[in-house]
């Protein structure tokens, strides 16, 4: 696919992962202010010269902040919080708040640090 567009959101939360080796200081409570980069790929613009405008993208800004941030992760999702599962988690509940062009392709990642990324991409 040649066309993409990629948009970045950001938000701060704790989570604690289970199922580490004992003294894994990811076994701990702590936090991160994760960026959450929405990546949309096709084979033709619209007529606009657009893959989607970046508009169409406000209300997972919106989900986002009203679920996610400042939140405790182990009590929002079911399944252990890692990069890995929240970047899949977000790629299904941002295809509920939009709508993608016939043959567009969705990949969203998830940062914790600065230099870690995790992408779910369909």
């Amino acid at each position: 696919m040649p066309w993409s567009i990629s948009k970045d959101f950001a938000f701060s939360a704790s989570h604690v992962l289970t199922g580490l080796r004992d003294g894994h200081p990811c076994g701990r409570l702590h936090g991160h202010n994760y960026t959450v980069r929405v990546t949309v790929e096709a084979d033709d613009l619209d007529a606009t010269g657009f893959i989607i405008d970046y508009g169409d993208l406000a209300p997972f800004s919106h989900y986002l902040d009203e679920t996610f941030d400042h939140r405790h992760l182990n009590e929002v999702m079911d399944i252990n919080p890692t990069a890995e599962h929240l970047a899949r988690w977000l790629h299904g509940d941002l295809l509920t708040l939009m709508w993608l062009p016939p043959g567009a392709h969705l990949a969203v990642s998830v940062s914790e640090t600065p230099k870690t990324w995790a992408t779910w991409r369909d």
